[in-house]
């Protein structure tokens, strides 16, 4: 499964970047976020449909 990860502006919320990843790799990017104090946004990323 594959995952879209937002980073937020830290003033207004709003997404500044944002970037698709793999399951194994969620777990590294939050322990990264939490240990610079990031605000993450993650959600199932959209499959084409087939």
């Amino acid at each position: 499964m594959r995952f879209e990860i937002m980073r937020l502006d830290d003033v207004d919320g709003a997404a500044v970047d944002s970037t698709v990843v793999d399951a194994a790799s969620v777990n590294r990017i939050v322990r990264q976020a939490a240990a610079t104090g990031q605000r993450l946004y993650i959600r199932p990323a959209e499959t084409a449909a087939s």
